[in-house]
């Protein structure tokens, strides 16, 4: 290692990787290690097709410290599910301790290997140090989170005295690859659960549906996919977003021990036998059980079209995707009618959502009549209503969207000198709440009108360190999206809504709740200037900024701050805003220098009409 020499110059596979093709599987060498000559980084494999299976080969009889370092680094990237190949690289104390799962380390490159200071061959020990620069972390919970910063941690190696075997005796917990290799290990699944504090919300604590909630975690693509996503439900949401929402599944509800893998049979059903925790559920419950598991399955291949419960030897209940419609509210779900903007008058106007048609119509009421001259416009999520902030935006007006109805004077006003010193777009929550950021510098706030009208509440912003200049409230309820200015910085921030405080006391009627926004955290660290946003999806945002030095672009990103495997949108110059839906299926809607364009899906750009700030309803 770094200069050391051992061997005899043999080389040996260090992975092989399984095609399937056509239900044959092939084996072929992926890579080999030199038992002599210097140490090399351990490179990241090049992007492989999905269907390609990664298997790590066992350590020689004679394998020498450089293989056995690099044998033990290529077996971490590989598919096998508990790691036991990697295990065999390690002495049997180092492996009944080491932890795989804990974490996953993602560094730009795969890990680079230095000798260490200490050790010697030839007294039957080296150290070893990992080096690279550190993408993001994914910790026990599944979590991801970016990261940035050095990597740097040392591996000890020693020679066993009996079988004069090389193994490694000190290794840092978790695992750790280059990015290439994450992204064929692993992919982004949500899980779901639901919305819960919501009281005097229109929650399901006052007859509604409950409201779900995206988790977004990582697991590995080849390892039984669907059985880690049901033992990873059952277990918890994740840390960050644990204090806004609840599970139906009992505590302490797991997978019964029995129960092998998990998959679905030739009608896509999928059974699911749990312990007795759950034995004792009623059907609603349980109805919400299977249709936190359809919405959690969703997306997994094969398909799982229908889930069955099981508990204490028998059928406890059984939920269709179709039926989920019945026991829980989706954003992704929800369809919107209609996509609106501002006209050349400064009217808000609409034209059908995902269809053809490109004149606008202006909508019912008042603020389609042009009574106030309006710059931005959010619309609620049922359509019934509409929020609009006036030219110069001072004044914020809500309207009802129907034939008649009058204006009325506006629901707040900024004190702020200057026009971009006053309010932002407005946004509306899941439920009926109308946010607002007030830009002023003397009296910056967030602010919340509960059902579009009454006194405002100052929304409390610990840990905010900046001015907001855009809010857009998640179709969950549960977190907001902020783009917060310092200095010549905008970032874009989410942050988890509390209601009522973090403790969930219960206010009595007509008191005025409490809500904060807490635990802010970036989901675009590398861009420095952030332009326009948007909630499209359950747990995504389509987000337009440019990098330091950088030029503008368009792209996905998910909540944790990681980057989707999905296309990613097509070049655009000049975007002042932008909008998507909940709903994934309806197109991409910007206003850039061509006025209203809209991407349907796998076309190109297309302008609409003449207008600024489009929005979906939200």
């Amino acid at each position: 290692m770094g200069g050391e020499r051992a061997g005899r110059g043999r080389t040996a596979p260090a992975r092989v990787v399984a095609y399937a093709t056509s239900g044959v599987v092939l084996l072929a060498g992926c890579a080999s290690m030199p038992d002599s000559g210097d140490v090399r980084g351990v490179d990241s494999t090049p992007r492989l097709d999905a269907q390609v299976r990664v298997f790590a080969m066992p350590p020689s009889e004679d394998a020498s410290p450089p293989q056995i370092m690099q044998g033990f680094l290529e077996a971490l990237t590989s598919d096998d599910p508990d790691y036991s190949t990697a295990r065999q690289y390690l002495t049997d104390e180092a492996a009944k301790v080491w932890k795989p799962e804990l974490s996953t380390t993602v560094l730009a490159d795969g890990p680079g290997a230095q000798a260490g200071s200490s050790g010697r061959e030839d007294a039957g020990e080296l150290s070893f140090k990992l080096t690279g620069d550190k993408v993001a972390t994914v910790d026990a919970q599944q979590a991801y989170t970016a990261d940035s910063g050095p990597y740097d941690q040392l591996v000890h190696l020693t020679r066993d005295v009996k079988t004069r075997q090389w193994r490694i005796d000190g290794v840092p917990q978790g695992v750790v690859m280059g990015k290439s290799d994450f992204q064929r290990n692993y992919m982004s699944v949500s899980k779901y659960y639901f919305a819960s504090n919501t009281a005097g919300a229109g929650g399901a604590d006052e007859g509604g549906l409950p409201m779900a909630v995206a988790d977004p975690v990582y697991v590995r693509s080849h390892v039984e996919p669907t059985t880690q996503m049901v033992r990873s439900l059952l277990g918890g949401p994740t840390n960050w977003l644990d204090p806004a929402v609840r599970s139906s599944f009992p505590t302490g509800t797991e997978l019964r021990k029995d129960a092998g893998p998990l998959t679905t049979d030739d009608q896509g059903r999928l059974t699911v036998p749990l312990n007795d925790k759950a034995a004792d559920v009623g059907t609603r419950r349980c109805e919400e059980m299977a249709a936190q598991l359809l919405f959690t399955l969703r997306n997994l291949s094969p398909a799982v079209d229908e889930v069955e419960l099981r508990a204490a030897g028998k059928k406890l209940c059984s939920l269709t995707q179709e039926a989920t419609k019945t026991v829980a509210d989706r954003g992704s779900l929800n369809h919107p009618d209609y996509l609106y903007f501002i006209d050349e008058e400064h009217r808000l106007v609409r034209i059908v959502a995902g269809g053809n048609a490109t004149r606008p119509e202006p909508v019912p009421g008042a603020l389609g009549e042009g009574t106030a001259r309006l710059r931005s416009v959010a619309v609620a999520r049922d359509e019934r209503a509409a929020a609009g902030v006036a030219f110069d935006g001072k004044s914020l007006y809500v309207g009802s969207l129907a034939p008649g109805g009058s204006l009325g004077e506006p629901v707040l006003t900024s004190a702020g000198k200057s026009e971009d010193d006053r309010l932002t777009a407005p946004s509306w929550d899941a439920y009926g709440g109308l946010w607002v950021a007030d830009q002023d510098p003397g009296n910056a706030r967030l602010l919340l009108l509960e059902e579009g009208g009454g006194e405002p509440l100052e929304v409390r912003t610990p840990g905010l360190d900046g001015r907001i200049q855009a809010v857009r409230v998640a179709a969950d309820g549960v977190r907001v999206a902020l783009v917060v200015a310092k200095g010549d910085r905008r970032s874009l921030m989410i942050g988890r809504i509390e209601r009522d405080g973090p403790d969930g006391q219960e206010r009595t009627t007509g008191e005025q709740p409490t809500v904060t926004v807490v635990e802010l955290r970036p989901a675009t660290p590398e861009l420095e200037k952030v332009t326009a946003m948007s909630w499209t999806g359950d747990s995504r945002l389509v987000v337009v900024g440019r990098e330091e030095g950088g030029v503008e672009q368009m792209r996905y990103v998910e909540v944790d701050g990681s980057i989707p495997e999905v296309p990613q949108p097509a070049a655009l110059t000049g975007v002042k805003a932008v909008t998507a839906s909940p709903d994934e299926q309806v197109p991409l809607v910007a206003y850039s220098v061509d006025g209203i364009v809209r991407l349907p899906s796998g076309a190109q750009w297309q302008k609409v009409t003449e207008g600024t700030a489009p929005v979906y309803p939200g």
